[in-house]
C-alpha cells in the first residue's frame, strides 16, 4: 500500500510538472518557482486532508542519490560542449577546484561562528559549506539564449557547475560518513587519500563504460536499441563503481557522460543521437522538475519562523564567499600564458549567476536523521535555494539586458 501511494505521489508531480512548464513560459514566472509554490501547497493540501503520502525520510536519500543525481550529472556531462570545455579547462578547473573550496571553507566558517557550536559542530558547519557550494546555472542559461551572450561564458558557467557539482557530491559524502562516525580516529591524510581515491577511481570507471559505448556504437544502428544502451550504462557505470568499487558512482557517470557527448558531436550526422539526446534532455528535466517539487511537498513555513537567522546568515556567507572565491581566482587568468583572460563584467555574471538549484537540495534532502544538525543544515539551503529562485535568478534579467555585449 505504502509502494502504490508513493507511485501516486509521483505520477501526480509528473502531471503538475508537465503542466506547470507551459505556464511558466506563458506568464514568464521562473519554472523553480512555480514547482516551489505548487510542492508547497500540494503539502498543505495532503495535510488538510490527513493524507498519508507513504514518503518517508529514508526514501529521499535512496530516490535523490540512485535515481536524480546521476540523471542531472549525465545530461550536463552528454550535452556540453567538448571542444569548448577543453579550451576552457583552466577557469573551469579554478572555480570547480580551488574556488570551490575556498568558498566552502568560508561559508562553514561563517555559519560555525554565527551558529551555537553546540548545535552546529564544525564538521556540520562544513557539510552545510560544501552542499551550498554546488552551482546550478540552468536558469542563467536560459536566459542566456535571449541575448547575445558569449558561447565561451555558456562553456565556463556549464563546466564549472559540471565540475563542481560532482567534486561537492564526493566530499559531501566523506564529511557526512565522517559526522555520523564521530569516534573514528582519521590522521590528517587519510580524508585526502581516500578523496582522491573516489575520485579518479570513478573517472576511470566512467571513461572506460564511455569506451565501451562508443564501441557499441559501430555496431548497433537501430536509434531506439542504442538510447536503451546508453540508459542501461549509465546506472550500471553508476551502481557499479559505488556499490561494488566503493569508488564514487557521480563522478563516474561524469565520466561516462563527457565520452558520450564528445562521440554525438564527433558525428553529428547520425540519425540515432537526437533520439539520445531528447530522451535524456527529458529525464533531465523530469529529476530536476522532482526535486524542487519535493522542496515545496517538505517545506514548512515554522523553517523561516525558527530558523530564519540561520537561513539569513547562510544566504550572506554564499554571497560572501562566492564573491571571494570568484574575484580572487578568475583575475588570474589573463596572467596564464595562452589562456584568455575574462572580462568584468563576465566576472561579474559568473559571480551572480552562482545559482543554488537542484543539487544543493537533492543534498540537503538526503541528509540522514542520524546527523544532529540535519534540520539546521536542511533550513539555511531551503533558504539561500529560495533566495537564488526568486531574488538573484529575476534581478539578473535586466543585468543580462543591459550587459549585451557580454
Amino acid at each position: 500500500m505504502e509502494i502504490s501511494r508513493i507511485i501516486l505521489i509521483f505520477t501526480a508531480m509528473l502531471l503538475l510538472a508537465s503542466a506547470a512548464y507551459p505556464v511558466s513560459a506563458r506568464f514568464r514566472i521562473p519554472f523553480s518557482a512555480l514547482l516551489l509554490l505548487i510542492g508547497y501547497l500540494s503539502g498543505v493540501v495532503i495535510g488538510l486532508f490527513g493524507i498519508d503520502s507513504g514518503l518517508r525520510w529514508h526514501h529521499f536519500k535512496d530516490i535523490v542519490f540512485n535515481v536524480f543525481l546521476p540523471v542531472l550529472i549525465f545530461e550536463s556531462a552528454l550535452n556540453i560542449n567538448i571542444r569548448l570545455l577543453v579550451r576552457n579547462l583552466t577557469p573551469i578547473l579554478l572555480l570547480a577546484i580551488p574556488a570551490l573550496l575556498l568558498t566552502t571553507l568560508i561559508t562553514a566558517s561563517i555559519l560555525y561562528f554565527s551558529i551555537d557550536h553546540s548545535a552546529f559542530p564544525w564538521v556540520a558547519a562544513l557539510i552545510c559549506g560544501v552542499l551550498l557550494s554546488a552551482t546550478d546555472p540552468v536558469a542563467v542559461l536560459d536566459m542566456f539564449k535571449q541575448f547575445n551572450i558569449n558561447p565561451r561564458l555558456t562553456v565556463v558557467m556549464e563546466g564549472e557547475s559540471l565540475f563542481n557539482d560532482a567534486i561537492a557530491i564526493v566530499l559531501f559524502s566523506l564529511l557526512l560518513a565522517i559526522a555520523l562516525e564521530p569516534g573514528q580516529q582519521l590522521s590528517w591524510h587519510t580524508p585526502i587519500l581516500q578523496f582522491l581515491y573516489v575520485m579518479f577511481g570513478g573517472a576511470v570507471v566512467g571513461i572506460i563504460a564511455g569506451l565501451l559505448v562508443i564501441l557499441a556504437n559501430r555496431w548497433v544502428t537501430d536509434p531506439m536499441v542504442f538510447t536503451g544502451i546508453t540508459l542501461g550504462f549509465a546506472y550500471l557505470t553508476f551502481l557499479g563503481a559505488k556499490e561494488w568499487l566503493h569508488v564514487s558512482g557521480i563522478v563516474a557517470v561524469l565520466g561516462y557522460g563527457l565520452c558520450l557527448g564528445w562521440e554525438t558531436r564527433k558525428h553529428p550526422e547520425e540519425n540515432r543521437f537526437p533520439l539520445l539526446l531528447s530522451i535524456w534532455q527529458f529525464f533531465a528535466f523530469m529529476a530536476n522538475a522532482f526535486v524542487f517539487l519535493l522542496v515545496g511537498f517538505t517545506f514548512t513555513l515554522s523553517m523561516f519562523t525558527d530558523m530564519w537567522l540561520a537561513m539569513l546568515f547562510g544566504i550572506l556567507a554564499v554571497l560572501l564567499a562566492r564573491a571571494i572565491g570568484i574575484y580572487t581566482s578568475l583575475p588570474f587568468i589573463g596572467r596564464i600564458p595562452g589562456v584568455e583572460p575574462l572580462n568584468r563584467q563576465q566576472h561579474f555574471i559568473i559571480y551572480w549567476g552562482g545559482l543554488r538549484g537542484a543539487v544543493a537540495i537533492a543534498l540537503a534532502l538526503s541528509l540522514p536523521l542520524e546527523l544532529d544538525s540535519w534540520y539546521t543544515i536542511q533550513s539555511i539551503t531551503y533558504g539561500v535555494v529560495f533566495f537564488s529562485v526568486f531574488v538573484q535568478a529575476p534581478l539578473l534579467h535586466p543585468v543580462l539586458q543591459k550587459l549585451k555585449s557580454l
